[in-house]
């Protein structure tokens, strides 16, 4: 019985993606800011400019587009589209061309060095922000790799790229790659994002070497093996989000970001599964959406360390199904603190609760159902009453 009901509340929400949703009074003119959220996905993802976001919305999955559920209470959101197994790097051109409305521009020298085209498709005439300066700054919001994706896109952002400079001829230059743009973001919240990594990668190599292992441990090969990459074009294999999730490539990345004084850090880790007094850490595979529980078993499991010398004590084994939960607080190398809202520190990364749930939970799920719309609507408010 409960069952039956949980699917016809699954096909109401569906249907009626606002019917269960009490309508909050949002007071704004108490609020000290209202800029432009943009929500960017992880690996495997898509944004709101693809056919099938209406079909099936990336963010709010089996709710509904939980991003009109707040544009209808008064927040401006906006989802680029980025490459599903991309480097950050490459993602972070990708999603800076459709904020500002240009043509992609992955840069002369990188494009060069990996082997692949300059150039991607021309958002010019279709910028997803109506404006983007100072005094209209964004909000970065990135689920899984999209959290690295959005560090990623800060760093150029203020800093721009020497190497790019030093091998492009100054009116050929992306204005990305020229630096000095920090103030256009104002903050940056990392959703289950593995900003130093997972040992969803090793695992895969203990998955690999089993004779026989369940189905749902090979989808873990096929999530980081194949959606991750490497991409099959005869770019350089370094360039591809597998290479960017290994534990030591993921924190030699975060030794390129800088963190700013100025501008507000925010990370909510989740986690499925349970450590005893003993500190063994297990997972209840039924509670998990089927993608991610066979990587949440194996990962319980898993200690090792790095080519890189990197130690995966047991520390790093309780997870989501796909990101260790440690890896999900900070970078290693950034200050952060416990949060639970109210005023924040800026140029730390203020760290919220652990989020009970899987990797997919605070998308609304894939085949379970996770009502998160309230919980963004508190976390935005309390952004934007900083």
């Amino acid at each position: 019985m409960t069952g039956a009901v949980s699917f016809i509340m699954t096909i109401i929400m569906f249907l009626f993606p606002f019917a269960n949703i009490p309508k909050a009074e949002i007071d704004f003119e108490k609020m000290n800011t209202n800029y432009t959220y943009v929500f960017i996905h992880g690996l495997g993802g898509w944004g709101e400019n693809t056919f099938y976001y209406d079909l099936f919305p990336y963010w709010g999955t089996l709710g509904g587009d939980m991003l009109k559920y707040l544009e209808a209470r008064g927040f401006d959101c906006v989802a680029p589209s980025v490459t599903l197994n991309g480097s950050a790097w490459d993602r972070a051109c990708e999603a800076y061309a459709q904020l500002a409305g240009t043509r992609v521009d992955y840069g002369k020298e990188h494009s060069k060095r990996c082997n692949h085209a300059r150039f991607g498709a021309d958002y010019t005439g279709r910028a997803l922000l109506d404006k983007w300066d100072a005094e209209n700054k964004i909000n970065l919001m990135g689920h899984s790799f999209g959290g690295a994706t959005a560090l990623e896109l800060l760093e150029l952002l203020a800093n721009g790229s020497e190497a790019e400079r030093m091998a492009t001829d100054k009116d050929d230059l992306s204005p990305l790659f020229e630096g000095g743009k920090k103030d256009l973001v104002y903050s940056v919240t990392g959703l289950a994002s593995p900003y130093n990594g997972t040992t969803a990668v090793p695992c895969r190599d203990v998955i690999n070497a089993k004779k026989i292992a369940p189905l749902n441990q090979r989808l873990v090969v096929a999530a980081v093996g194949g959606i991750a990459g490497p991409i099959p074009d005869g770019r350089a294999e370094y360039d591809c989000a597998a290479y960017d999730l290994d534990i030591d490539s993921a924190i030699a990345l975060t030794e390129t970001w800088h963190y700013y004084d100025d501008i507000y850090y925010f990370s909510v880790p989740c986690c499925m599964t349970d450590t005893d007094e003993n500190g063994v850490t297990t997972c209840d595979e039924s509670n998990f959406e089927i993608i991610y529980s066979g990587a949440a078993t194996v990962m319980c499991e898993y200690t090792g360390v790095t080519p890189g010398g990197v130690v995966c004590d047991e520390s790093w084994q309780p997870n989501d199904g796909m990101v260790n939960t440690k890896s999900a607080r900070a970078p290693f190398n950034a200050v952060s603190e416990d949060y639970t809202g109210g005023p924040a520190e800026k140029g730390a990364f203020n760290v919220y609760p652990v989020y009970r749930g899987d990797h997919m939970s605070l998308m609304g799920g894939l085949f379970i159902n996770n009502n998160i719309r309230l919980y963004y609507l508190d976390m935005m408010v309390n952004i934007n009453s900083l």
